[in-house]
């Protein structure tokens, strides 16, 4: 038996930035009988840079994982930190529901005792505080940091390797020697063609939130755990079609 696993990418993309996001789970990870498949929502944000953008996501990403459950997939994974989506997508539906960020720094707490969020901007940092207070783990940060660089979400790091990867070496380290550090936990999936060479280089674990994410859902699906129905009750009277009509074209601009 196949069990499908719906990983949905925040923002509008094409095939190639799809690819991109793709890459970042290689083949030989996903156990057999696995098929994670990646899709872009339709519509909505770009750079998840202030509220009314994260709002944005909350949105379309609900709409893009509303129909996985029906559409046979066994489970949604929510393909950025901010892990928007997250709670209205539990609340609908009966399959695991996963995003990156409560599961990165979550193994980054049994990993070590305090963990850095190291990202690409400052701007991110709101979607940090969110998903810290949610959970209760302000104690466990370190810090948070950043190497002030505007992402690019389609080409993600590619061919900028030589002057970002040592930049955020050097915020990594600096997150270890200044700020008690004991775990660095990526601040995007779109970082994570850094991974392997901040892993190789530093001397704590560095964990990639996409990858984390992915093997905490196939571990689920093996266990036949999934949320708390108590957690996340679903709504009285659901109402898809008000996500979908986000699909509309007057609603692309």
């Amino acid at each position: 038996m196949t069990r499908r696993i719906r990983v949905i990418v925040p923002v509008p993309m094409d095939e190639a930035g799809v690819a991109n996001r793709a890459a970042q789970l290689p083949s030989d990870l996903a156990l057999p009988g696995f098929e994670p498949t990646f899709v872009s929502v339709r519509t909505g944000a770009r750079l998840a840079d202030s509220y009314y953008e994260t709002l944005l996501m909350d949105m379309t990403i609900t709409e893009a994982g509303l129909s996985a459950e029906a559409d046979g997939c066994d489970a949604v994974c929510i393909d950025t930190v901010s892990d928007s989506g997250l709670l209205a997508l539990r609340s609908r539906l009966t399959i695991p529901v996963l995003g990156p960020g409560q599961v990165a720094f979550h193994t980054a707490c049994m990993l070590g005792h305090r963990f850095s969020i190291v990202s690409m901007w400052d701007t991110w940092f709101p979607l940090y505080r969110e998903s810290l207070t949610r959970h209760g783990l302000w104690p466990r940060l370190a810090s948070m940091r950043s190497i002030d660089t505007r992402p690019d979400l389609n080409e993600l790091l590619a061919g900028k390797e030589e002057v970002l990867f040592p930049r955020l070496e050097a915020q990594c380290r600096a997150a270890i020697e200044e700020d008690g550090a004991d775990v660095i936990v990526l601040g995007s999936t779109t970082m994570h063609q850094s991974h392997p060479w901040l892993a190789e280089r530093l001397p704590v674990p560095v964990v990639n939130p996409g990858l984390v994410m992915y093997k905490q859902c196939e571990l689920l699906l093996q266990l036949g755990l999934t949320h708390s129905k108590r957690a996340y009750p679903p709504p009285e009277t659901p109402q898809d079609g008000i996500f979908h009509s986000l699909r509309a074209p007057d609603n692309t601009a």
